[in-house]
């Protein structure tokens, strides 16, 4: 019988490391990637990086895809237009959109705030007068400025004034907030007006945009939730009624609920973006290779653009659009929980719940998770009005990011920095809280929502009580000292007296 001997490890040669497990090399490799992304989202001006880095993407991939999609519907040798016509009013529109981006970045929030009132009844204004003669009808929907060749839309900019001024009252009455009266009135009445003016030109998909930045607006100020519940419900109710008084929702909803009864009518276009959907496959078509484009899909540059991201860049490009917007919604957050102005939380949360809110409508009723509402999908779709104000929310962000803590020391103690000097971008100022009456202050960092109901100021009746209870309880003391005839204690008594009375009164 033989007795194997155990085997020794190699030793190294001279001069060469050991060779570390493969398995090691990965988790450190992982670790070190995991270290490296939390040090730079760490930096001060990480969030303004991140907005300028995803506005940029989304905008090329809404470039690339509208000349993809325009070409065909383009060209029309009865007017003369030729295939880059609608693509070069995109590129116009993109270019009015970087100008209108670079002004929400540089124009003080400050300032910003302050004109939101004026906004709110200028856009009030414009949605009455599209209801008269002076306003375009476009696909049934009188709704639409024409200027030339161009055409504006007030309800895109009325959402922005919406959430800009609902979240200045809201932050205003911050202390009085939790009574249902102060909740509501003025803002949920201005948001029902602009509601049922969008809804006589009509325009369903505006009014259910409108209804999300008055929910976000709501949710971000600190509202109770049975409130949602009872928007909600009002909400469906409102739906459904809106759905069977007028014979094309209705078309809408019956070809939702049953997209193969009738695929050439209603449910056209569903029925058409699910086939380029699956079409597309995995990798895609490629650029300029989907026949969506040639009539097979109507309106696909505007409605129903991501259709032709799945059929020509297939399910990856799909993927990478979806995780563009939920970079959004991540660093959109980021903001609105880093900074210490309740307004910018408010009008940062909204505004970002509001965009990524619309690209999920416009992507679910393409998939056919959703009825069809002709929704743009932001800064991807061909669309004027849209593009530029998506644009001029990014800004905002943008300029809301530069206000957190962190970032405005940064850029104050170490300048403007490449990208603040390229774009001639002003030093932030600091937040001040605002001055509160007989010592009613609030911290910042809990002013974006109301504080629970025992840690708000007590009513003037209430507090003048308290004022008056250690002096008659010191009255009272006194009182008993003196009729059992002790000198020092009626003394003491009254020091103790004096001191209530002199912190009792503010």
């Amino acid at each position: 019988m033989t007795v194997t001997e155990p085997k020794t490890p190699k030793t190294p040669k001279p001069g060469t490391a050991p060779k570390r497990p493969r398995r090691e090399r990965k988790e450190s490799g992982f670790v070190a990637f995991r270290t490296a992304l939390t040090a730079w989202l760490s930096r001060p001006l990480a969030s303004f990086h991140l907005v300028l880095a995803l506005t940029g993407v989304l905008t090329v991939i809404g470039i690339v895809m509208v000349l993809s999609a325009s070409s065909v519907a383009s060209y029309n040798p009865k007017t003369g237009s030729g295939v880059y016509s609608l693509f070069t009013k995109h590129l116009v529109f993109v270019a009015i959109g970087s100008v209108v981006f670079w002004l929400g970045l540089r124009v003080k929030l400050e300032r910003i705030r302050r004109m939101s009132a004026t906004a709110t009844v200028v856009c009030l204004g414009l949605l009455v007068l599209v209801l008269t003669p002076l306003g375009s009808t476009v696909n049934g929907s009188q709704g639409w400025f024409k200027l030339g060749e161009f055409t504006f839309q007030p309800v895109e900019a009325a959402k922005v004034a919406l959430a800009f001024w609902g979240a200045h009252i809201l932050v205003i009455k911050y202390n009085v907030i939790h009574q249902w009266r102060h909740l509501l009135v003025p803002v949920v009445p201005i948001a029902l007006l602009m509601f049922a003016l969008v809804m006589l030109q009509p325009d369903l998909g505006g009014t259910v945009t409108l209804a999300v930045v008055l929910l976000a607006l709501l949710w971000f100020a600190g509202a109770p939730k049975r409130l949602f519940g009872v928007i909600l419900a009002g909400g469906l109710a409102g739906v459904l009624v809106l759905a069977l008084i007028a014979p094309y929702r209705l078309a809408r909803v019956m070809s939702f609920l049953s997209p193969d009864a009738d695929i050439s009518a209603e449910g056209f276009q569903a029925n058409q973006a699910k086939l380029a959907l699956a079409d597309g496959g995995f990798f895609g078509k490629g650029l300029g290779q989907g026949t969506s484009n040639w009539g097979y899909l109507p309106n696909v540059q505007n409605d129903f653009i991501f259709a032709l991201i799945g059929e020509e860049l297939g399910l990856i490009g799909c993927v990478v659009v979806l995780a563009l917007f939920a970079g959004v919604a991540v660093v959109g957050l980021r903001i609105a929980t880093r900074n210490i102005d309740p307004w910018i939380r408010i009008v940062s949360g909204t505004l970002t719940v509001f965009l990524v809110a619309q690209a999920g409508i416009n992507i679910g009723y393409v998939v056919g998770l959703l009825p069809v509402t002709g929704v743009t999908l932001p800064l991807i779709s061909y669309g004027g009005t849209s593009l530029v104000i998506t644009m001029l929310i990014m800004g905002v962000l943008a300029n809301a990011a530069r206000h957190e803590p962190e970032a405005v020391a940064a850029l104050r103690t170490q300048g403007p920095g490449k990208f603040g000097r390229l774009l001639r971008l002003p030093a932030p100022d600091p937040y001040r809280p605002p001055a509160t009456r007989k010592g009613a202050a609030r911290t910042g960092a809990k002013a974006a929502r109301p504080a629970p109901r025992a840690a708000r100021p007590a009513p003037a009746q209430e507090r003048r009580r308290s004022v008056r209870e250690p002096v008659r309880r010191s009255a009272a003391r006194t009182s008993t000292a003196t009729s059992r005839g002790g000198a020092a204690r009626t003394t003491a008594s009254r020091g103790t007296r004096s001191t209530a009375n002199r912190r009792g009164h503010w």
